[in-house]
């Protein structure tokens, strides 16, 4: 669920749109009216809002708003003014062109997100960058991980809830005795990880433990130093359950020496209307201590302002 609030009566976008280009009026930058209207507004007002301003002082308003910022807080920004595809694309596209094993911005675009919201952001990117990720992923990667993240990020899952149970158990079976021959790059691990729908590795993973004691990621720890195996399990976690996973991504990001703030940035951007009162939730569980409160405690100027508001307070 969404942490987002805005008005009952939301504004019309022309009407926001004066009042973004009032706050880049005069000898400052008026960042706090920049962040009431445009945290406190539904993406498809915010889609308009662009739209509007474009129309009315003939400036997209990114450029408008890249001219104004600075730093965290216009990356922050910016991302969140784009579309949802569109941002998972620019996002691929930075990690793709920087890409190492140890980066997971891939993974999440290509399992956090439904079969539609890949596809669209596959589209997207096409349109921006007139390559498809797929080529561009291809490109950039090699060896094993190029054969787990083209089909990775190549992928439209079956999105329904049906399972065929025969099917879990020798797709379990299967990877098992991949596992235990640490034959980890495997065409058939590849092919059902990438291929197959998440309710359907859902009853593998379940069978998995079921057959033989441990969970599937337990025996995929065999070797803490192999990237490979680490990307293997951050895609299990993330078909597993997407909150938990996300929740810690922000949990490293914040707790780790000094803030990553392109992964607190990112998570909070792209889940705040979709799961972050779930990831907001397990935080909490986790940490004995709000999400809301270890934000502010790790951030500070108009960037902080700007990731509370997507967030919600406590009680939001």
């Amino acid at each position: 669920m969404s942490t987002l609030t805005f008005p009952d009566s939301l504004p019309s976008p022309a009407n926001d749109c004066e009042q973004l280009h009032k706050a880049f009026q005069g000898w400052g930058t008026n960042e706090g009216l920049i962040i009431s209207v445009l945290a406190h507004r539904p993406a498809a007002h915010r889609r308009e809002i662009r739209r509007a301003y474009a129309e009315i002082y003939g400036e997209d308003l990114l450029k408008a708003l890249d001219k104004e910022l600075t730093r965290d807080f216009e990356r922050a920004v910016l991302l969140w003014v784009l579309d949802a595809a569109e941002r998972d694309a620019v996002l691929a596209n930075e990690v793709v062109r920087k890409w190492s094993p140890g980066n997971r911005v891939l993974i999440e675009i290509a399992v956090a997100r439904t079969a539609d919201e890949l596809f669209a952001a596959k589209r997207a990117y096409q349109a921006r960058f007139k390559r498809s990720l797929e080529e561009d992923v291809a490109a950039h990667t090699n060896g094993d991980f190029r054969k787990l993240l083209v089909p990775l990020v190549s992928s439209y899952r079956y999105e329904g809830s049906e399972v065929n149970t025969s099917l879990a158990k020798s797709e379990a079976k299967m990877l098992h005795e991949k596992i235990k021959g640490k034959d980890y790059n495997h065409e058939e691990v590849i092919r059902i990880l990438t291929t197959r729908s998440k309710a359907q590795l859902l009853a593998t993973f379940n069978d998995y433990k079921n057959q033989f004691g441990n969970p599937i990621n337990k025996d995929l720890k065999s070797d803490p130093k192999n990237e490979f195996l680490s990307v293997l399990r951050a895609i299990i976690r993330c078909i597993t359950c997407p909150e938990r996973y996300l929740e810690k991504v922000i949990r490293l990001a914040i707790n780790k020496m000094g803030t990553d703030e392109g992964s607190l940035t990112r998570v909070i951007t792209t889940r705040a209307e979709v799961d972050m009162k779930q990831i907001k939730e397990l935080y909490h569980k986790r940490n004995s201590v709000t999400l809301y409160r270890a934000v502010k405690k790790d951030t500070t100027g108009d960037y902080e302002d700007f990731l509370l508001a997507l967030i919600g307070h406590d009680d939001a």
